[in-house]
């Protein structure tokens, strides 16, 4: 089996589709594992729900797809990605509420746990740092976790022997899954935040054991058009440039 692994797609369908025909380019995949945050930031929430549900998939959620709905209060997001979200929430249909509503903090999969913040806190935790990562394997018992969160795409190791470490997830390297505990974040689909604004996804091979990164060029300038045309706020127009 094929699974692409996709996080926090934030309502950019240009790099939602972008992501999806280039993971057709690289062998296909059979099932969309999804990382939460579909909604939030960017201009199309509604078509970005309709399209992964066209797959067959699981998601958990993200703090930007519960903060829509209201299930998680505005107070701790800063004033541009909470005016984005109240504006994300006005465009939801009952539909869209209802599948958000359903979404839950933690999947459990094959040898993976999925969650979008962290095993310890799923919706708002970052894990940025090896000291945060090491706390973090405690919270979850099967050999690998996936998250997303901090659109940084990252991979945190736990070895037999007690040590913890960090490296970045890089680009076209296949990470041979083995005996080592590990923490996997994908990047982000449709805000990256580590200087590079190309689209950032993975496809994980079960039958190769593999998990295998990709960044992916797409259409920036159109996805900024409609945040303009609907007045989102700026500074989150003008980071898409930058992946920052």
């Amino acid at each position: 089996m094929r699974y692409a692994i996709i996080g926090d797609i934030h309502s950019n369908l240009e790099a939602f589709e972008t992501v999806l025909r280039d993971a057709d380019v690289k062998g296909g995949f059979d099932k969309i594992w999804c990382l939460g945050d579909v909604v939030g930031y960017g201009p199309d929430p509604n078509e970005c729900i309709e399209r992964l549900c066209q797959f067959e998939h699981v998601c958990v959620a993200g703090n930007h797809d519960w903060a829509a709905i209201g299930k998680l209060s505005l107070s701790e997001f800063n004033p541009d990605a909470a005016a984005a979200c109240r504006w994300t929430a006005q465009q939801l249909s009952p539909e869209d509420v209802d599948y958000l509503g359903s979404l839950p903090p933690v999947i459990e999969k094959d040898s993976f746990t999925l969650v979008h913040g962290s095993p310890r806190e799923p919706i708002w935790e970052y894990l940025l740092s090896v000291s945060s990562a090491r706390e973090n394997f405690a919270y979850f018992r099967s050999p690998f976790c996936l998250v997303g969160h901090s659109h940084v795409p990252s991979i945190f190791r736990y070895t037999e022997t007690g040590d913890c470490s960090f490296s970045p997830f890089k680009a076209g390297v296949g990470l041979v899954l083995g005996s080592s505990r590990l923490i996997i974040n994908p990047g982000g689909v449709g805000q990256p935040r580590d200087s590079d604004p190309r689209a950032s996804y993975a496809i994980f091979d079960s039958e190769a054991k593999m998990v295998r990164l990709y960044r992916i060029p797409y259409d920036i300038g159109s996805t900024q058009a409609k945040m303009v045309k609907q007045n989102l706020p700026m500074r989150l127009v003008a980071r898409l440039n930058y992946g920052l």
